[in-house]
């Protein structure tokens, strides 16, 4: 089985916490794209999305999936989207496509997060993906000596401007052992919009595609 195959089985699994009549978020990412696709197959019993992306609405519109404003919902029952990264504690590493910001505040208001991956992602310890930070840009090189400063090695991901207008720097040689931690110390530097460490929310449930099927890890 290909990584794409693992990927695909686990979007598709991920339609058994799709509660009818409801108002899904979805994240953005190759693994959820097969989501999206499997969500089009019941789109008359949901009443429609929320997403963390441009390009993850552009495809549900393109699926006739209805859309709506965050701002238009005070919550809903599941949110699914990948991982980068995602240990033992369903702390996850998320930002490869640069949209971390947007899926942190979905998945805020999503009363369940569930989480697919295929088997790579999953780790003992954080940090061999390096850790997306989404900065305000005028606060880029200060952030990033902040973060030197933490232990990591922050690189600009020259030619990326998030959906929101920002920047985005990848920081390598973490080796994240409280991830909470690390998320909050992250934050709290001036000019960072948020970081990809998803700890203080993490996932509820993890599908993971594997050779040998899809797997459950539930919180």
């Amino acid at each position: 089985m290909t990584q794409d195959e693992m990927k695909k089985a686990a979007g598709w699994a991920a339609l058994e916490y799709v509660p009818a009549g409801s108002i899904i978020g979805v994240g953005t990412g190759s693994t959820v794209n097969h989501f999206i696709d499997a969500l089009a197959t019941i789109k008359d019993q949901i009443k429609g999305a929320v997403s963390s992306s441009e390009a993850s609405s552009a495809r549900l519109k393109e699926l006739g999936i209805p859309l709506f404003d965050l701002n238009e919902i005070e919550d809903f029952a599941v949110y699914v989207d990948g991982a980068d990264e995602i240990d033992p504690s369903m702390a996850m590493i998320k930002g490869g496509g640069a949209a971390l910001t947007r899926e942190k505040i979905v998945a805020a208001v999503a009363q369940r997060f569930v989480c697919i991956v295929d088997g790579t992602k999953t780790v003992e310890v954080m940090g061999q993906f390096p850790l997306p930070v989404e900065v305000i840009p005028m606060a880029r090189e200060y952030v990033a000596r902040e973060l030197t400063k933490l232990g990591g090695k922050p690189v600009y991901r020259e030619g990326v401007v998030t959906d929101n207008g920002n920047h985005i720097l990848d920081v390598h040689e973490l080796s994240i052992i409280a991830p909470k931690k690390l998320e909050t110390q992250i934050n709290a530097i001036v000019g960072v919009v948020t970081n990809g460490l998803f700890a203080e929310r993490g996932a509820d449930v993890l599908l993971i595609g594997t050779p040998d099927g899809v797997k459950t890890r539930k919180c």
